[in-house]
């Protein structure tokens, strides 16, 4: 009876991890089968139970970071994320509560927001904080050359 359990359970976890491949179950499922392994040759349960247990949390702790470097994609940079830092002109008026205000980048009109929630007039001269989305969060380049 133990095998079948622990075969179950080795086809459950590879099958949640087939699911979700967020490598989140592969390694109690390598813990499930070692303990399969155990049962077939005539192991007690609770000798199972511990193999299953120290497998699954050494393929755990050894594997997982291993794994986790050539699976994880790497994030690259946008040219967007060039803009931080620049100094621009507002062309229309900042104001954060009507949703309304834009700034003109290398030719090109961005919605803008006030990074600390001021109203900016058009006109001034201002520094890009960050962007969220298609908005740049903006702060006069005054007040930002103080910081």
């Amino acid at each position: 009876m133990d095998i079948a359990i622990w075969f179950g359970l080795t086809v459950a976890f590879c099958a949640l991890e087939a699911a979700t491949v967020t490598l989140v179950s592969i390694w109690f499922a390598g813990g499930a089968l070692a303990a399969t392994i155990a049962a077939l040759l005539g192991a007690s349960w609770p000798l199972e139970l511990v193999l299953f247990v120290g497998v699954s949390a050494l393929l755990l702790a050894c594997l997982r970071p291993l794994v986790r470097k050539y699976v994880t994609p790497k994030v690259t940079a946008t040219n967007a994320q060039a803009l931080v830092g620049q100094v621009v002109l507002v062309t229309e008026s900042i104001d954060n509560l009507a949703a309304q205000g834009a700034v003109k980048v290398n030719g090109v009109v961005w919605t803008a927001r006030s990074a600390s929630g001021a109203n900016i007039p058009a006109g001034t001269k201002v520094q890009i904080d960050r962007i969220e989305g298609v908005k740049l969060f903006v702060t006069p380049a005054e007040v930002a050359a103080r910081t």
